[in-house]
Formats: C-alpha cells, sequence, structure tokens
C-alpha cells in the first residue's frame, strides 16, 4: 500500500519515478521507476549485522548472508538463484555491514519477476543443508585468509582492538574456520543450529529495507513486490542500537606503534565524535573534513608537502552508526617525514587551533553548500544495482524525504553544531596509530585476529601541547574563494546527432576525435590527450623516469587544481605503454582554463630537486610493494608480460631506480618529447569547433614556434601493441614462487587464446563465457570450495581475445587447481553439447540484451570509446555488428567453436597456465618445475626468451583506413 504523499526529493535533471510503500507485513520499500532503463535491480537491507554476532561466534551474520545464496524451500536446488540471474545477464552480491546486511542484485527486464521471487525466498523460507552449511564455512575461511595480509583489514581491526571490551566495535566481524567450526564444536554448539537461529531472532520484515528499480509503470511494480514478498514474517523485532561509546578514557590520548606489510609510513588520527546523522542539514563534518582535507596553498597537506613531510591527507567521519562515529585524519608520511612525527602532530592541531580562532566562516560553507547543490542536481546516472544499494542501506537512518538526498546537501548554516564537533578534535580526546616496518622487532603486543604488531603508550594533553609549541611556524590559512565553481551550466546546441566519434582533424602531429553529448544533457565535458612518445618506453630507465615525471606534474599541479577538484573537475596523468595521458571529466564551463594549465606546465616542465627525491622516494614504494599484492594479482601480471610486447618487468625498474638523479630526468623529459605523435578525444557539452580550438592550442604550444618542443614522429615509430600468438596445440605453463612467502595463498590463471577481434568470434566466445560462468563458479567455489575468489572471464589484450580462469586458494597448490579447472571443462563439455535449442536461443537473447544496454553516463560512454581508439580496433559500431553477428549464430556453430577453441585436448587450442605458488605449497613448486611435462606441454623458464621466440598478432594500431570520415 502506498503510504502518504510526502515527495521523495530529487535532482532537477531526474526523470524517474518514485513511491514509498509499507507492506502489511511493515517491510519498507522505495518503488523506482525508470521506463528507459536496460537493467532492473532489487536491494534489501536487513538492519542486523556483525555487531550482533553471538560471543564465541564471530562473523555469524556474515556466514548467514554467504548462506542465503544457497537454495529455499520453493527453489531447492542449490546455487539456483545465482544461476538464474546469470543466464539473464545479471549479477549478485552481499555485504555484511556492523549494523546492517545488504542483499542486491541486477538483471534483463525480461527476467526481473522470477528473480524477484527467488530473491524474496532469502526472507521467507531458506534451506540451510548440513552439507552447504560445513562447505561454506571454507568460502568464508579462505575470504578471511584473502585478507590477512591486508594492511587496511589489519589496522582497522587493530583500532576496533583497542577498545572497550564489551562493546560490539571491539568484534572481529568477517569469522573463520576456528570462530565457525572448531571453537563451537568444542562448546557442543552447532553451527547450522546457531545460524537459523540467528536468523529467526532478527530476520524480520519490520527490520527491513526494501529498493526495487524497475522498468514498468509504479502501479505494476507495487502490485509485483506485494505479492513477492508479502510472506516475509514479521516479528515485531525492536531495531537493535548498541548504545555507549567504544572507546573509554583508557582508549584515548593513546599513541600506538604498528608495524604494517607494506613498505611505507603513515599517521592516522581518530576522534569520538557524535554521528554526523544527527545533524546532516548542517553537515559538521563535511565541513571539517574539507578544511582539514583541504589541500589548496597554506593548508596542512600544502605545508606538510612543502615541508617534504607527507605525500597524501585524507579527513572526514569514519566508522559511523547512529550511536557513535569518528573523525579521521590519515597521512602518508614520507621518510623524512616518519622522523618529523612530533611536528607534524604539532602542525594538525595548530591547523585545528587556527579553526578555532577563525571561527565557522559563512562564506566557505555556501561556498561548499553550493558545490554539494550542483553535484546533487547535475549527478551523472548511474548503473542501477549501485543505485538500488546506495538508498537501501541509508533508509533506516534518514526520513523517507531524504532517501535520495541523504547527507548531500548539507543548507542549514549553524556555526554551534559545527563548533560542537570541532571542539572534540582536541588532543585530549585523540587516539594515534603510527604505521612504519621501523617499529620492528621494537613492539610487546600482537592483535588476536590478523597477527598485527603493535605497543602503546599513554600521550597526555601537556606533551601534545609541547609538540604544537615545538612544531615549526609555517604560514597555515584558510583556502581562497574557489575560481573553478562553475556558473554557466547551460547545454550546448550541437545541431549534428552524431551516433558515433567522428575523426575532426588529424595532422602529423595530432588526431582529434569528437563526440558530442547527444545522451546525457549534463554540462559537463570529457577530454582525453594521448602522448605518444616512443622515447617514454625504450627501456627500464625511460619507463622509471616517465613514472616519475607523470608524478611530478601531479604534484606541481596540486595545489592548484585541487580547487577544480573540489568543484567536481577532475584530471589526471597517467603513464601509458606508450608514453602518457593527459584525461580532464567534469563541468565544461572551467575545463579549458584547466586543461591550458596543466599543457602549460608539461611544456615548461622543471626538475624540483626537493620534489624529485620525494617523488622517487614514493614511486620505489610503489614497485616494492608489488610483491604484497594478492596473488591473483601477481599471476596476472605475469599474464599480461608474457603476452604483451614490449613490456618491462617492475623488477628491472625497482633496480634502476636508486641510480636515477635529478639530471637524469632534467635531460630525459626534453628528449622524450622530441618526438611524439597527440591522440586526442574530446567529448559531452562541447562544439565541435571548441574541441578543434582546444586541441590547436594544444598543437600550437607543442609543435610550433622557431625551436618547437616536439617533431611529428617519423612513419616508424608509430606505436604498436602487439600481443604473443600462442602456438596452436600447446599449453604452456608458467610457474612462480609467490613474491610474499608469508602468504598462504596460492593463484592460478588459466588462459586460453582463441582470436584477433572478429565481430562472430566474439560473439561466440562471448555466449560460451556467459553459458560457462555460473557452472565454473558452482563447481570450483561451491562444490570443490578452492577458494572465495573464483571467476571465468573474457579477457581481452589490445584486441586479442580469450579467456581466464582466475583462482586464489589455501587448500590445494595452483598445479592441483588446474587439473581441476581441465575436469570441469571436461564435465561441462556433456551439458554443454546437451543444451537444447530454446536454452540456445535464451542465452543469445540474453547476450544481446546486454549489448542493447545503453551508456549510463558520459565517463562510460567515453571509456568504450576510448579502448576503441587505444587499441587501434576503431570499431565504434561493435555493440549493432555484435548483436547482427549473434542473430546469425546457430548452436552448431557455438559447438565447433568450443571443439576448436575451449574443449581439452582440441588440436588448435592455445592455452596458458600461470601458476603462483603460496607458502604451504611450495614444496609442489619444485616438484611441478622438475616433473616431467606431459605430452604438448611446454614450461616456460623465462619470459623473456619465451617472448623473444614467439610469434606476434599483428597490431590494430596505426591502421586508419577503414575510418569513417
Amino acid at each position: 500500500m502506498a503510504v502518504g504523499k510526502e515527495d521523495i526529493l530529487k535532482a532537477r535533471t531526474d526523470k524517474r519515478e518514485y513511491r514509498r510503500i509499507v507492506l502489511p507485513n511493515s517491510l519498507e520499500v522505495l518503488l523506482i521507476s525508470d521506463p528507459d532503463t536496460d537493467k532492473c535491480a532489487a536491494s534489501m537491507d536487513v538492519s542486523v549485522g556483525s555487531f550482533s554476532d553471538p560471543d564465541g561466534l564471530e562473523g555469524l551474520a556474515h556466514f548467514l548472508e554467504h548462506m542465503l545464496f544457497y537454495a529455499s524451500e520453493k527453489y531447492p536446488l542449490e546455487d539456483s538463484y545465482s544461476k538464474y540471474i546469470t543466464e539473464h545477464g545479471g549479477r549478485t552480491n552481499a555485504f555484511t555491514a556492523s549494523e546492517h546486511t545488504n542483499y542486491y542484485f541486477d538483471i534483463n527486464p525480461d527476467g526481473f519477476d522470477e528473480a524477484l521471487d527467488r530473491f524474496a525466498q532469502f526472507f521467507i523460507k531458506p534451506l540451510m543443508s548440513a552439507d552447504a552449511t560445513t562447505r561454506e564455512i571454507k568460502a568464508v575461511d579462505s575470504e578471511n585468509q584473502k585478507n590477512l595480509l591486508s594492511d587496511g583489514w589489519r589496522m582497522n581491526q587493530l583500532q576496533k582492538h583497542l577498545s572497550a571490551v564489551d562493546h560490539p566495535y571491539h568484534k572481529f566481524s568477517t569469522g573463520n574456520w576456528d570462530t565457525l567450526e572448531v571453537r563451537p564444536k568444542a562448546k557442543g554448539l552447532d553451527t547450522r543450529h546457531e545460524l537459523i537461529k540467528f536468523y529467526e531472532e532478527y530476520y524480520s520484515a519490520n527490520l527491513m529495507h526494501l529498493v526495487i528499480y524497475g522498468k514498468e509503470k509504479l502501479d505494476k511494480i507495487e502490485g509485483l513486490v506485494e505479492e513477492k514478498f508479502k510472506e516475509i514474517r514479521n516479528i515485531d523485532r525492536n531495531s537493535l542500537h548498541f548504545s555507549g561509546e567504544p572507546c573509554t578514557s583508557e582508549h584515548l590520548e593513546i599513541l600506538v606503534r604498528t608495524v604494517p606489510i607494506k613498505e611505507g609510513h603513515k599517521l592516522r588520527f581518530a576522534w569520538p565524535i557524535t554521528p554526523e546523522i544527527h545533524h546532516y542539514k548542517e553537515g559538521p563534518c563535511r565541513y571539517l573534513g574539507h578544511l582539514i582535507g583541504h589541500e589548496g596553498e597554506g593548508s596542512l597537506y600544502y605545508i606538510l608537502k612543502t615541508l617534504g613531510w607527507a605525500t597524501g591527507l585524507a579527513a572526514g567521519e569514519s566508522d559511523s552508526t547512529l550511536d557513535f562515529s569518528f573523525f579521521k585524519v590519515d597521512i602518508d608520511l614520507t621518510e623524512v617525514g616518519h622522523e618529523h612525527m612530533q611536528d607534524i602532530v604539532g602542525l594538525l592541531f595548530k591547523y585545528i587551533s587556527l579553526l578555532q580562532q577563525s571561527g565557522v566562516c559563512k562564506w566557505i560553507f555556501d561556498e561548499l553548500s553550493a558545490v554539494c547543490e550542483t553535484k546533487f542536481h547535475y549527478q551523472d546516472k548511474i548503473q542501477p544495482i549501485n543505485y538500488v544499494v546506495n538508498i537501501s542501506s541509508n533508509m533506516q537512518k534518514y526520513s523517507p524525504k531524504d532517501w535520495l538526498v541523504r547527507s548531500s546537501l548539507p543548507s542549514n548554516f549553524s556555526p554551534d553544531i559545527i563548533q560542537m564537533v570541532l571542539n572534540k578534535l582536541s588532543p585530549n580526546n585523540v587516539r594515534i596509530f603510527w604505521e612504519s616496518k621501523k617499529f620492528e622487532g621494537h613492539t610487546n603486543m600482537v592483535e588476536p585476529w590478523y597477527g598485527t604488531a603493535y605497543c602503546m603508550e599513554r600521550i597526555t594533553s601537556s606533551i601534545i601541547q609541547e609538540w604544537i609549541a615545538s612544531s615549526p611556524n609555517e604560514n597555515l590559512h584558510l583556502p581562497a574563494r574557489n575560481v573553478f565553481i562553475p556558473t554557466d551550466l547551460s547545454l550546448k546546441n550541437e545541431n549534428e546527432k552524431v551516433k558515433c566519434p567522428v575523426l575532426l582533424t588529424k595532422s602529423p602531429c595530432t588526431s582529434l576525435w569528437y563526440k558530442p553529448d547527444t545522451m546525457f544533457f549534463t554540462p559537463k565535458a570529457y577530454v582525453k590527450i594521448d602522448f605518444n612518445c616512443p622515447l617514454a618506453s625504450g627501456s627500464p630507465e625511460a619507463e622509471a623516469l616517465t613514472t616519475i615525471f607523470t608524478h611530478l606534474l601531479m604534484d606541481y599541479l596540486n595545489d592548484y587544481a585541487y580547487y577544480a577538484q573540489v568543484a567536481e573537475l577532475y584530471y589526471g596523468i597517467n603513464h601509458t605503454e606508450g608514453g602518457f595521458q593527459v584525461t580532464l571529466v567534469g563541468y565544461n564551463h572551467k575545463l579549458r582554463i584547466l586543461l591550458e594549465t596543466v599543457v602549460e606546465k608539461i611544456a615548461s616542465f622543471k626538475v624540483k630537486a626537493d620534489r624529485f627525491s620525494v617523488i622517487k622516494e614514493m614511486v620505489t614504494k610503489e614497485y616494492q610493494n608489488f610483491k604484497f599484492q594478492q596473488p591473483y594479482e601477481q599471476a596476472m601480471y605475469y599474464c599480461s608480460l608474457i603476452l604483451q610486447d614490449q613490456n618491462w618487468p617492475w623488477m628491472e625498474q625497482l633496480e634502476v631506480l636508486p641510480q636515477l638523479e635529478v639530471e637524469d630526468l632534467a635531460k630525459f623529459v626534453p628528449m622524450m618529447l622530441s618526438r611524439a605523435f597527440l591522440e586526442c578525444y574530446a567529448a559531452g557539452n562541447l562544439e565541435s569547433s571548441e574541441a578543434e580550438s582546444m586541441i590547436l592550442h594544444v598543437e600550437d604550444v607543442f609543435f610550433k614556434g622557431s625551436n618547437p618542443i616536439c617533431q611529428p614522429l617519423f612513419p616508424s615509430q608509430h606505436f604498436t601493441n602487439r600481443v604473443v600468438k600462442l602456438e596452436k596445440g600447446k599449453h604452456f605453463i608458467y610457474p612462480m614462487e609467490g613474491l610474499n612467502p608469508s602468504d598462504e595463498n596460492s593463484s592460478l590463471i588459466h588462459y586460453i587464446q582463441v582470436h584477433r577481434d572478429d565481430f562472430m568470434l566474439n560473439v561466440k566466445l562471448q555466449l560460451f563465457v556467459l553459458i560457462a560462468k555460473q557452472p565454473a563458479f558452482h563447481q570450483l567455489r561451491s562444490v570443490e570450495q578452492l577458494g572465495y575468489i573464483t571467476a571465468l572471464l573474457q579477457r581481452n589484450d589490445c584486441g586479442i581475445r580469450g579467456l581466464q580462469f582466475i583462482i586464489q586458494s589455501t587448500v590445494k597448490g595452483p598445479g592441483h587447481i588446474d587439473l581441476r579447472v581441465e575436469e570441469f571443462l571436461k564435465t561441462f563439455e556433456s551439458k554443454f553439447y546437451e543444451m537444447t535449442n530454446d536454452e540456445f536461443k535464451s542465452n543469445v537473447n540474453t547476450l544481446i540484451d546486454m549489448k542493447l544496454e545503453k551508456h549510463k553516463n558520459l565517463r562510460e560512454e567515453a571509456g568504450f570509446y576510448w579502448r576503441e581508439i587505444s587499441d587501434g580496433t576503431l570499431k565504434f559500431d561493435r555493440k549493432e555488428a555484435e548483436i547482427a553477428a549473434l542473430r546469425q549464430l546457430t548452436q552448431q556453430e557455438l559447438i565447433d567453436f568450443f571443439n576448436d577453441h575451449i574443449k581439452v585436448g582440441a588440436p588448435h587450442k592455445r592455452s596458458l597456465s600461470v601458476r603462483v605458488y603460496g607458502n604451504p605449497h611450495s614444496s609442489e613448486y619444485a616438484s611441478d618445475k622438475s616433473n616431467s611435462v606431459q605430452p604438448c606441454t611446454v614450461n616456460i623458464d623465462d619470459i623473456f626468451t619465451f617472448r623473444r621466440s614467439q610469434p606476434l598478432y599483428g597490431s590494430f594500431k596505426g591502421n586508419l583506413g577503414h575510418v569513417k570520415l
């Protein structure tokens, strides 16, 4: 039933319709009707989370979240919910937070009705079989194993550990084999029984909030929701509140030294505060986070950066609930900054003192409010699956009229409320966490769940006052007024309704692809300039110097361009395989000003010795930390290194970094820029004349004048992106020990290379992956429990297509997992052959619907078209052409494709296994390497010897012959 007519506040540009209803069982629902959508979505938020875990059953709420996916009384076939969603072009997932658990999915519209019915059964009559329960504890344990060496998880748990033992904030929330199997058994508890008890106690309709995003009219969606969700039982469970502060006086005024996994030093500050949710119209944390986290001239970060002490700073509310919250400031330190910890603490409190003395400034609040208002009313559409989760997980906290706005529109200027939170940011209320590997061997305590080493000391207000007094006298001041706030939000009248990018201009120096906005009608633009500089990637030294150069440019521009970022105009300068690229995206009004500043900084680049040493140190740490990546990420990296020609390994770049000096970069940059070709893309709310004029300006800066910075490339210098062509009938294996000896996870990438970009072959590959994806997950993850990370995905290397199985595991080594993948392909073969013609057609139609999905916003559209440009494939009509190919495809052709390219033992199959061996499987690494290889199997001993000996696919780059002008 519809409830009240209270209007739900929505953006001026939002054409969707909304309605709040409450079912007779007290389930509160928001219905969204969007006739233009290509995907329907739903999200159910249950107001119970890990804070409600019973003592001694840590992770039970999270485990229940996993279990609800298995089966229900109405749909008893295991994993049939996920299978249905996948087969209808959708995705599904869930997450458990402290006070709520969120379940969500999206799907092609034709499958929405039944998907909702299957989804509703999670909350009506789920089945939690004993067998599935035992198996899924292993998945939870594998998920936890993945997190054990992640600094984010470790530091979060340490902060929780140092809080009141009787407060739920103190708990360990993920769960593992020990908490869900070993310890309960030892106490005579049956985990499955406890799981059902937890579900029955807390999963009540009055504690649930549902968001439904459909294509139909609201009345139709309402009828659907009433029919599907009315049977969720309501036991009128009281809303759960966890009153009391998690940090008592013994947990404040502390300095905790702790040892991270990764290289680098950090200072983290946390103050308990009143949650902003109680004052979201006044936005005290938004106001204070804006100022303390500012990066413009005079800001805390600007001073720390100028002193060479910090490379990053973030500030704002965190870990917030309805009952408690923290205001946090995190600072990334340099080596020198680490030695000046006391000065940095002093400067932070000096800046807080400046805010106290300045009083709460109305003009700053008004400016922030104006930025927020523009952002809300001109927000990009996002994928429905993300939209429904954002709303449902906040419905309990906000009144219905603010469900869409939430805290994004601070509008009530209240100095008292801002002052109240500012007063909390005092020395006698602070917790300081100081992370560094330099503390190794100097700690005396260990956090029990992740094994993080730490030591703790009291740090009184008087000690901090001494640090404030002895810290350097720097010119800290409030930010200036923001010149980047857009005032012209009008839409351009570009008469041409251009469907695809057109090549607007082409010269020996530049090419400009242009795509006006004919879809989104927002006052935003997207500009990318790709500098193709052959000398940027000619050696490991050149790669490392180009990386330092791009970081330095961002560093030089930061205090000026940060204002643009605050005003939602973003820029990035990134190192690419062929050089570097500049990207700008945001409101078009002031975009040209920012672009000209960025271009001028590149053209007049000079190396500042003090910044060079800071950035070199930062880049060195980035390379050093590669070895702490997840093993599956390491395997992905090796796979790219094997396949992509002209890739330099990070180890070689790390080796040359120590020798690189200021003079090297000063000599290198002019040489790198001396030969260049600029590939440009301009899209959005820009007229073609504006786009041309921008790029003409860029061309003038770099290529004109008596002594130009750049000369055009010679024909032989144009960038090519070539990929190794694996030999037919051979299975290549690259075994490698994990780079972090402490990591117990092993991983496998089982890659099958198929073809060079071709519409018909593409759709055969995509269709196979769509059909096999969920059965692979079910067998390898749900049944065999090889590991939490288990996926079958397509792979595209510069237009060379294939598929890959990605699995990370602590229970089995990569050699064994490889055999299981092959076994899956063998058993799947018969199911694949037995597919009925109706099932085949249904899968084809699902894939067509997925391809008909429109881009949601300018960034998404630009990403699609830029991929075509950077790969050189230039198939801007790809979706339409692939749909046409799908309509022609027969089931027999798909079977022939499988037999030729994917079937185990197929004579034309090209495949590669990258195996990363974790610590428990290191003995298997030695035996797998020394074992005599099977026929048709080739071990890769050295990547570069292998790469040099292999033929390459032709590059798509440089072929402009088939461009439609």
